[in-house]
């Protein structure tokens, strides 16, 4: 199993039955292809469309029906398409019940920066703003390091998403959750020791004497 799949299995365990969930562009998008059909959720994008489904099959790829990234979805019955200043509505008036958004970094107080790293040509922030300001729970699926270099750091050092705490952290080490004392290590990925997690993050970690192994969808 790849980590990004890990991760995605992961967060669909935290995704509960008619919730309104908006999944970033990526790894984020990932997670609707490992929710149980017993549970029904519509998933929203910013480009206006309420009620997403997994990726079509080969062939079936219809190039009006697509994700905020641009990827090919299926929608749901009672699936919903409105204009972009009805999909912000929902985002910025706290209608979401959950957001789930990559991550460049993410640092001790559970800020998240993940819409640009300076030099680098970006096409803007785009909704990820209004998504970490206006969900009621935030959490960035991401891989644990990258080229080496860890992700969760004790402050960010590239430019800040939002100053709001996010609600979880999930990577293909660990789940983290920030909290008012720091970060709380809850959960171990498949076979992963705590050592390797600890090696791994650049920020402090809150470890409890017990640290259960994570259970996927």
């Amino acid at each position: 199993m790849s980590p990004k799949e890990v991760i995605a299995r992961r967060v669909a365990r935290e995704i509960r039955e008619g919730q309104l969930v908006n999944l970033g562009i990526g790894l984020p998008s990932m997670v609707a292809n490992f929710l149980p059909p017993t549970v029904h959720v519509f998933f929203q994008a910013e480009n206006g469309v309420i009620g997403l489904g997994a990726r079509p099959p080969e062939g079936m790829e219809d190039p009006n029906l697509t994700d905020a990234g641009g990827g090919f979805v299926t929608a749901v019955p009672g699936a919903a398409s409105i204009d972009s200043a009805m999909s912000f509505g929902l985002i910025r008036g706290g209608h979401l019940d959950m957001t789930v958004l990559g991550g460049l970094q993410v640092d001790e107080r559970g800020y998240l920066a993940n819409w640009m790293v300076p030099g680098k040509m970006v096409p803007g922030m785009g909704g990820a703003m209004d998504l970490v300001a206006g969900a009621k729970s935030v959490i960035v699926a991401m891989v644990h390091s990258a080229k080496g270099t860890a992700k969760i750091v004790p402050e960010c050092t590239l430019p800040l998403t939002a100053v709001r705490r996010i609600t979880l952290i999930v990577t293909e080490l660990a789940v983290i959750e920030p909290t008012d004392e720091g970060l709380l290590l809850r959960e171990r990925g498949p076979g992963v020791s705590i050592e390797e997690i600890l090696a791994a993050t650049g920020a402090k970690l809150i470890v409890p004497e017990n640290v259960p192994e994570m259970e996927l969808m």
